[in-house]
C-alpha cells in the first residue's frame, strides 16, 4: 500500500513517528509531508524520517487561507506523483486532497468540535473516517472512538522507555528536585483570542518553584531574556525522558500537559481552554493526573502547586493513578497500524465489534 503521513505540528512528529517505522517494516510505501516548521523538521532529521517540505507555515490568521490552497496543490501533486492510497494525519488539507484524488483519508483528532469550529466545518466532511479519542463525543457520524489518547502513540509503556542519561545532560542529579515550565505561542487558528499565564504569573510561578528545587524552561518561540538562565538545552527526543523525571510541570501547553499526565508526572495547566477540552478534562476528572485553570483563577492555580509540593509521596502517588489510566486505555500506535492496513474493512470491523480494541493494550 501506498500511504501518505502529513505532520502539521511538531507533536504529530511524535504521534505518526511509530507507526510509520512499522508500516515502512510491513513493505508499505510511506511518504512523510511537512509544513515549514523547523521544530518539527528537525524532529524528523533526528528520528531519520526522509519528508518533503510543502510550504511555509504564517502565523496571520489572514493569510491561512490561501496557504491552505497552497498546501492543497502541493500534497495533490505528492499523491498523484506517489499514487498514493490511504493519508493518515491531522491537517485540515488531507481530507481536501481525498476529494480530489483516489486517495482515502484517516484524519486523527483529539480536540472537541466546539473547540474547532473552522476545521470541523472545512475538514471532518470531507474525511473518510476521523479517529477520535472516546473521551470525546462528535457529531460526525465518521468518527470512529478510540479507547486511547495521541500521546499514547508515544509514551504508552510498550512505546516508550525513559533515558536516564538525560539528567546528565540536564545539569541534574538522579533523585534531584526539579521543575519543567512550558510557556506557549498561541498561534494556531483555533488559539484566537487565547491566553496563557501572564508575564506576572510567570515570574511568581518561577520565585515559587526555585525554593523547591531547580527550574527548566522551555517555550514555543523565543524566550524572555530574564527567563534564558533557566532556558532548557536537552535536544528535542529526549524532551519526553526528561519529564518523566521532573517533580511536576507546569505551564499552559495543551500537548506537554496530557504528555506529563500520561507520564505520571503530575501537571498543572493554566489557560483560556481549561475545561473546556474532554481530553484533559478526563485526564483530570477521572484519573486524576492533572488541573487545569483559567488566567482569571490565578490564586486556585497556586493554591493547586502549593498542595502538590506539600504531598509527601507525589510522584509515588501519580504513577499509582497512572496506572489506573494504563489498564483502560490501548497502544495507540498498535491499533493505528492495524487500523490503516486493514482499512476499510477495519472501520467496519469496529462499528460490529467495538470490544476488539482490549486486543491493543
Amino acid at each position: 500500500m501506498n500511504i501518505l503521513v502529513d505532520i502539521n505540528h511538531p507533536a504529530h512528529v511524535h504521534l505518526l513517528r511509530n507507526a510509520y517505522r512499522i508500516l515502512v517494516d510491513h513493505g508499505h510505501e510511506v511518504v512523510v509531508a511537512v509544513k515549514e516548521i523547523p521544530s518539527a523538521m528537525k524532529l524528523l532529521d533526528l528520528y531519520g524520517i526522509p519528508y518533503v517540505n510543502i510550504g511555509k507555515k504564517n502565523d496571520a490568521l489572514g493569510k491561512k487561507g490561501m496557504d491552505q490552497l497552497v498546501y492543497d496543490r502541493r500534497l495533490l501533486k505528492l499523491v498523484r506523483q506517489h499514487h498514493i492510497d490511504l493519508g493518515i494525519g491531522s491537517s485540515i488539507n488531507l481530507p481536501h486532497v481525498s476529494k480530489l484524488s483516489r486517495m482515502k483519508s484517516i484524519v486523527m483528532d483529539d480536540d472537541d468540535d466546539a473547540a474547532e469550529p473552522l476545521f470541523v466545518k472545512f475538514g471532518h466532511p470531507f474525511a473518510d473516517a476521523i479517529l477520535t479519542p472516546s473521551a470525546i463525543r462528535r457529531k460526525s457520524k465518521k468518527a470512529v472512538y478510540v479507547d486511547s489518547y495521541h500521546e499514547l502513540a508515544y509514551l504508552h509503556p510498550n512505546r516508550f522507555t525513559p533515558d536516564p542519561s538525560v539528567l546528565r545532560e540536564a545539569g541534574l542529579k538522579e533523585g534531584e528536585t526539579f521543575f519543567i515550565l512550558r510557556f506557549n505561542a498561541f498561534k494556531a487558528h483555533h488559539d484566537v483570542g487565547a491566553e496563557g499565564l501572564s508575564i506576572e504569573n510567570k515570574r511568581h510561578l518561577l520565585e515559587l518553584l526555585k525554593t523547591h528545587g531547580k527550574v527548566l524552561i522551555t517555550t514555543e518561540r523565543n524566550i524572555d531574556d530574564e527567563f534564558k538562565p533557566y532556558q532548557l538545552t536537552v535536544s528535542p527526543e529526549k524532551a519526553h525522558s526528561l519529564m518523566v523525571y521532573a517533580t511536576m510541570f507546569v505551564g499552559d501547553s495543551q500537548t506537554m500537559t496530557s504528555e506529563a499526565a500520561v507520564l505520571g508526572t503530575p501537571a498543572v495547566k493554566c489557560n483560556s481552554f481549561a475545561g473546556r477540552l474532554s481530553v484533559p478534562n478526563e485526564l483530570e476528572q477521572k484519573y486524576g493526573l492533572c488541573y487545569s485553570f483559567l488566567p482569571e483563577q490565578q490564586e486556585a492555580f497556586f493554591d493547586k502547586i502549593n498542595e502538590l509540593l506539600a504531598l509527601p509521596d507525589l510522584k509515588g502517588e501519580w504513577q499509582q493513578r497512572r496506572q489506573r489510566m494504563l489498564a483502560e486505555k490501548i497502544d495507540y500506535t498498535r491499533f493505528l497500524v492495524w487500523f490503516v492496513e486493514n482499512y476499510p474493512e477495519s472501520r467496519k470491523t469496529l462499528m460490529t465489534q467495538p470490544g476488539l480494541q482490549l486486543d491493543f493494550r
